[in-house]
């Protein structure tokens, strides 16, 4: 016999010894259970408890040695007002210093710096907004409102339990209609983050200056939320 007919025969041998693949594997792959993929979420409406404040200073002049100086002593009447008050954070933010070139107009240099404020008192905040403005020349550029962070971690862990109740349900449901005895919990995450409702944003004309008189404010809410997302895996019902 020529040594190609014994190779094909061979093969042929071989073939018939094993057992048919498909047949092979659909012996061994394990039965897929269904996966459901589930969220649920819990939100609530903080009162913000929290006032921020932004106050700028801006100065021209032709020599930037005059318009930094002329900056740099407002801002630091303004922060030093500012630390003197209780329970008020402040931080400079902002620094900036550029030359402006305008057409039949001799450059000049603008330098500018930010005053960021925080506090908890509302009144205390709105009243030394007021007293920079008119005192020492900062002009207010923005105010917001915010839910401090010792009350969202409060808020966080109770919708946390509750957005946690939620997705079980949802999953018990889900397991109900599609007819599984019972189901089991896979990969589950948590998620917190905040949707803030739009707070009015008072802002300031370029060049205004306040009177002494307190700004009239509204915290108004934040809305927390916390969602909870994974998968509920169904529990095939057993055989007899």
């Amino acid at each position: 016999m020529k040594p190609r007919t014994l190779f094909g025969a061979a093969l042929a041998a071989l073939a018939a010894a094993l057992p048919p693949l498909a047949t092979a594997q659909s012996a061994n792959t394990p039965v897929t259970q269904p996966v459901v993929n589930v969220t649920a979420s819990a939100t609530a409406a903080l009162p913000n408890d929290r006032m921020q404040a932004s106050l700028r200073v801006e100065a021209d002049n032709p020599d930037p040695v005059a318009a930094a100086n002329d900056v740099n002593t407002k801002m630091g009447k303004a922060l030093a007002r500012a630390k003197a008050v209780k329970g008020v954070d402040a931080k400079t933010t902002a620094y900036s210093s550029y030359q402006i070139a305008e057409r039949n107009q001799p450059s000049k240099w603008r330098v500018s710096q930010t005053l960021e404020l925080e506090s908890g008192d509302f009144g205390a905040l709105s009243a030394l907004v007021s007293k920079i403005q008119s005192d020492d020349g900062l002009v207010l550029s923005g105010m917001g409102f915010s839910v401090g962070a010792a009350a969202r971690r409060t808020a966080e862990d109770a919708l946390t339990q509750q957005a946690i109740k939620a997705w079980q349900s949802r999953a018990q449901a889900a397991a109900q209609g599609f007819g599984a005895p019972s189901w089991r919990p896979g990969h589950v995450t948590i998620q917190t983050g905040d949707a803030p409702r739009p707070q009015p944003m008072l802002r300031a004309a370029a060049g205004a200056m306040a009177s002494a008189a307190p700004v009239t404010t509204e915290a108004g809410t934040s809305e927390v939320t916390v969602t909870v997302s994974g998968e509920a895996i169904l529990e095939a019902a057993r055989g007899r």
